[in-house]
């Protein structure tokens, strides 16, 4: 990969319910320095309608990103007072027309706050909630006008494909390199809104060979995780309920099928499984705790027992060398496990993000952002729009 010598990137990342800002430095040995990093989620917001509402999500962003902006500065020692050569945050009220909450507290900012030391922004377009993201989209746009920085867009998904790569310096505690990974390299990204396999021959280049037709893995953690009344969000819940289940010495009393197992393609489909789901929990007797949790555990097994048999028959047939598992289901422990496993029994290595890092967050940003620049791939503010249906490929 290129790499772009010594420069300080701000990124923001909005696109679902974590809002998310990181201050970057990139050195001339290759290394980055996340200098501050802040992150503010809003699972207790969405949590009562077990959902995220994206008009709710796009409130809470434009509410929140500047002081988790003033947080990851504040860690950066990046703060410093305002001078008497204050922009004009009228010239960007056009932009932030749509984001009242957001002017009013950049606005604020401003009056407070001289330019930070930074070179470029890196933002989120897509995909994701495009309510959501229009928020990190104009916010990166006013900031590039009044600061006079250039704006490189990322795609969320890359940010996830490349955050596995990162590796933490020995004796350090935020400095990192990326490894060098051998291509072929495949990705497997899960997520509540994603599902995806995808191909890559060589560095940021890619093609999505295998992905969800309805339901991605991750809401249908969620979803189940309703059916079994398990609180919001529901993977973490599932998973501590079939780690319960594993370590009681028992077997597990049920076996759900494994969709599209055998269909020939890398495709995905778990609407199937959910129904499945819904059907075994109408016809027990009681939803008691142990079957609440033989239920979690048979599920879980039939998720990762696809997710693993999918990417180990894209690397046999494609001469995979490197695995990236990425996406908020990257943290389940089982399915790195299994993965782990299988690609182990192959020769083929398995990178993994940082359970802190496997959820959405501005340092994934930050990373693919670096990696852009160096290729000089900046927008034009004036024109720079979010697509939340956003492919990589």
């Amino acid at each position: 990969m290129r790499y772009l010598g010594h420069m300080r990137i701000l990124a923001i990342e909005t696109s679902c319910d974590e809002t998310g800002v990181c201050l970057l430095e990139t050195r001339d040995d290759g290394t980055f320095h996340v200098l501050g990093n802040a992150l503010y989620s809003q699972v207790a917001v969405h949590a009562p309608y077990g959902g995220v509402y994206p008009n709710l999500a796009k409130r809470e962003h434009s509410v929140n990103l500047v002081p988790v902006m003033i947080e990851c500065f504040a860690a950066a020692g990046a703060l410093s007072r305002a001078t008497s050569d204050i922009p004009d945050v009228e010239s960007v009220h056009t932009i932030l027309e749509r984001e009242p909450e957001l002017f009013a507290e950049l606005a604020s900012f401003l009056s407070q706050h001289g330019k930070p030391q930074i070179d470029a922004i890196a933002v989120t377009h897509g995909p994701g909630l495009e309510p959501a993201l229009w928020v990190g989209v104009n916010f990166a746009r006013a900031l590039s006008q009044l600061w006079n920085v250039p704006i490189v867009p990322v795609n969320h998904m890359e940010g996830h494909i490349i955050m596995p790569m990162m590796h933490l310096l020995p004796d350090t505690k935020d400095v990192f390199d990326l490894d060098d990974a051998q291509y072929p390299l495949l990705a497997l990204l899960v997520s509540g809104g994603h599902t995806e396999l995808v191909l890559s021959k060589e560095p940021m280049h890619y093609e999505i060979i295998g992905q969800t037709r309805d339901d991605a893995a991750g809401e249908a953690f969620d979803k189940v995780a309703r059916l079994l009344g398990l609180p919001y969000p529901g993977g973490p819940e599932i998973s501590r309920l079939a780690a319960l289940a594993r370590a009681s010495g028992e077997s597990c009393r049920y076996v759900f099928p494994r969709p599209m197992l055998y269909s020939g393609d890398y495709d995905f489909s778990f609407s199937g499984l959910k129904t499945e789901l819904r059907k075994h929990v109408q016809s027990l007797d009681e939803l008691t705790d142990e079957t609440r949790m033989h239920t979690a555990w048979a599920f879980e097994d039939a998720v990762v027992d696809t997710l693993v048999h999918k990417t180990a028959k894209v690397t046999d047939e494609h001469g995979v060398q490197t695995v990236v598992l990425g996406g908020g289901v990257s943290a389940n422990t089982h399915l790195r496990a299994q993965l782990k496993e299988a690609l182990d029994a192959r020769s083929i290595t398995l990178l993994v993000p940082p359970p802190a890092l496997s959820t959405d967050n501005a340092v994934m940003i930050a990373l693919a952002g670096a990696l852009r620049a160096a290729h000089n791939d900046y927008a034009d503010p004036a024109t720079l729009t979010a697509h939340g249906h956003l492919r990589l490929a």
